[in-house]
């Protein structure tokens, strides 16, 4: 089964509303330069430390969750967006079922 990634000018409907509980984490868009990834977490969700390789972007959509970075932990909820520098270490845990769009720049090749 192939992935599918949406094509230039497709429309793409970000929160799931109350699908939320049933979906998975899907790549929406993926270029050479521009990955854009729905990120699902069911709440107690928590995702470790790690680095992304470019800038990135968080928007929540839906939910709330804590995200950790820089030494200082903080709540992102619907409608809040964060940006991080390349290589910033970072984590994320769900406070309640979320979902979370992450755009990330990738670096060249």
């Amino acid at each position: 089964m192939s992935i599918h990634h949406a094509k230039p000018g497709e429309i793409i409907q970000l929160p799931l509303g109350s699908a939320l509980q049933d979906s998975k984490t899907t790549t929406l868009v993926k270029t050479d330069s521009i990955e854009l990834i729905r990120l699902v977490l069911p709440a107690g969700k928590e995702i470790p430390t790690h680095k992304a390789p470019g800038e990135i972007t968080v928007q929540c959509l839906e939910g709330c969750i804590e995200f950790s970075t820089d030494g200082q932990t903080q709540k992102l909820t619907a409608s809040q967006l964060l940006f991080l520098t390349p290589g910033a270490p970072h984590a994320v845990r769900a406070l309640e079922n979320s979902s979370l769009l992450v755009t990330l720049l990738l670096p060249e090749k």
